[in-house]
This record gives C-alpha cells, structure tokens and sequence, in this order.
C-alpha cells in the first residue's frame, strides 16, 4: 500500500463513509488538531517513560484515536460512538489521584518547568484548541457530546499532569507575578 494517494491534490480529503470535504472543513479541523495533540503526547509519553503517567498518556493516546475518528465520520455513517464514556470517567478519577499528590494552587502559574511538564503544557494548549474546534463542528453538525466533554478532561488533566511531573522531578511551578 502506498503512502500518498494523489487524491487530496486538489485540497479536498475524504471522510470515513466516502464523502470528499474540502481540507479546510470544521471536521477535518477538529480531527486534525486531534491528531496534533496525540502527536504531543507522544512526545511526553517519551520525556516521562519513567513515569506512571507514561501508561495513562498511551491509553489517552488511544482514546484520542477513537475520538479522532468519530470526528472524522459524519453521523450518517457512524455506529455508536466509538469513545466508551466510562473514559471520561477515568479521567476524573486520574485528576483525583494527581491532584491528592499536589499543594494545592494559591495563584496562576505558568507554563514549563521540567521538560516534560512543559510538554504537557504545550499539549494542554493544543487540547484546548481541539476542544474549541470540536464545539464549532459540534455547533454545525451532529457529533454528540462525547468528544467535548473528554477533551474539557483531557486538558484539566495535561494540567494536574504537568504539575504532578514538576513535583516528581522536585522542580517548581513557576508562579504568575501578575505584574
């Protein structure tokens, strides 16, 4: 099987059931920048592999597969969604257990600190620019709730996460002057 097809040439792509968007589509948008995040989180999952939360990133890495193509199959075409719910679900769970680790926040912080946490940081950004994407195809097209309410999750989570790695490789939080 060949890498390049030649099909997308004239700037339109072909979603999951055959119809042909333009590139530039909502849809192709959302699932797209889906992909970007995942890409992120290969690269965290390699800055902390020695971490737990290496383990928890490859199943995220995974759920965002499944996300990624229910955003690229238009409703007509798809089964049930393809994102088990019950995901969101450990995402708070995960949120709980990191948070439980954590001082708890007395002010803004920024991003950074150990380079894995700032790879987390870096893909929480990318999260939420996926989950805004996601709400504007969800504002034009049927795509349920799930993949928005999982990448609200994700981003909280990339978040906690990005903390509990400082925390773990005893480097700070930078704090917010305000100034």
């Amino acid at each position: 099987m060949k890498i390049y097809t030649r099909t997308g040439d004239g700037g339109d792509t072909s979603l999951f059931g055959g119809a042909r968007v333009p590139k530039a589509a909502l849809r192709v948008e959302a699932y797209g920048t889906v992909d970007e995040l995942n890409a992120h989180l290969g690269r965290a999952v390699a800055e902390c592999a020695d971490l737990p939360v290496a383990a928890t990133l490859r199943e995220i890495q995974s759920d965002l597969f499944a996300t990624g193509s229910d955003l690229a199959t238009p409703s007509d075409h798809r089964n049930p969604t393809r994102l088990d719910p019950a995901r969101i679900a450990a995402l708070e769970e995960t949120i709980d257990r990191l948070e439980a680790d954590l001082d708890p926040l007395k002010t803004f912080i920024l991003p950074g600190g150990d380079p894995a946490a700032a790879t987390l940081h870096i893909a929480r950004t990318v999260c939420r620019r996926a989950e805004r994407r996601t709400v504007a195809l969800a504002a034009e097209e049927e795509i349920g709730e799930a993949p928005v309410v999982y990448l609200n999750r994700l981003s909280d989570l990339l978040f906690v996460m990005a903390r509990w790695v400082n925390a773990r490789r005893g480097v700070d939080d930078v704090a917010w002057s305000g100034s």
